[in-house]
């Protein structure tokens, strides 16, 4: 597919407010696509709104959140006439060793992740349907290999990973496609967020090339973007990232082996981590909760 059929086609993206899935509605914008914005912080999606190219509206609504999902789904079909993309991009991490960790916010990661791109699809995959559309799980690096100090997060993106695939083979007959997106260590604000503690930017650094640096937003996102015009099975932001998946099954007892070196050699530092949700948007997150339960 070319770039012009993005034109006049409508996409939604989950966790619209930062990131990766500002800068793609920006892009998808710029190419012609209408876009609809869904997230827990609602002045900064109205922002990003204001700034896009084309037809655009913002919905604000927790990803985990069946009942508003499906409301969201059918005000953006009564809104834009029909829903050719959903991006399921919304996601939150924490990191630090798991028996310290917090439970909730352990439980959140997965809640917003995994169960929050099943709500995603589910509430939207009525109109996809209608459309013949495509649906796009981001996932990461972390759905191929296992990391010490991620249990969370790599649990959360393994387990979207593997259930994009399956719906990928139960809606096919129906015309809509499904894809995975990958993305390595990218700019955005819950990298930044999880740099802030010196053991997991130092764990981070000393991983093997090229799964150590810190990639710039702008081509991964190009790369997504790619992706969705071609309505890819697997979509990957960083080179390299499909290589990975040819060596995969060795991960974990190479993992295993080197991160218990690395653990050890950290472990007087580990005392006192914060193990709550990082960066702008974990923020968001915990305070947008915090106001729902008041």
């Amino acid at each position: 597919m070319s770039r012009a059929d993005l034109e006049g086609q409508v996409a939604v993206v989950t966790g619209a407010a930062r990131g990766v899935g500002e800068l793609l509605a920006r892009k998808l914008s710029a190419r012609g696509a209408k876009v609809a914005l869904v997230g827990l912080e609602e002045e900064a999606l109205k922002e990003v709104s204001g700034r896009l190219h084309s037809e655009s509206a913002h919905w604000y609504a927790d990803v985990t959140d069946h009942e508003a999902m499906s409301r969201v789904a059918q005000e953006v079909k009564e809104r834009f006439g029909k829903v050719d993309i959903v991006v399921a991009n919304a996601g939150v991490a924490t990191g630090g060793p798991f028996a310290d960790s917090d439970p909730r916010a352990w439980r959140r990661v997965i809640e917003v992740n995994l169960i929050g791109s099943a709500v995603t699809a589910r509430a939207f995959l009525p109109v996809l349907v209608e459309s013949r559309g495509y649906l796009l799980q981001i996932a990461s690096l972390a759905a191929i290999t296992p990391a010490p100090m991620m249990t969370a997060y790599c649990a959360s993106k393994s387990g979207v990973e593997a259930y994009a695939h399956s719906l990928r083979a139960e809606v096919g007959y129906q015309g809509v496609r499904v894809g995975v997106a990958y993305l390595s260590w990218t700019d955005t604000d819950m990298v930044r967020g999880a740099d802030q503690d010196d053991v997991m930017r130092e764990l981070r650094q000393r991983l093997p090339w090229p799964s150590n640096k810190t990639y710039p937003l702008g081509p991964a996102v190009d790369r997504i973007v790619a992706g969705i015009e071609r309505r890819s099975a697997h979509v990957y932001g960083q080179w390299w990232l499909r290589g990975m998946q040819g060596v995969r099954g060795y991960l974990p007892a190479l993992i295993g082996t080197v991160g218990q070196r690395e653990m050890k050699r950290f472990a007087p530092r580990l005392q006192g981590m914060r193990s709550g949700l990082v960066g702008a948007g974990g923020a968001a997150d915990e305070e947008a909760r915090a106001t729902h339960r008041n």
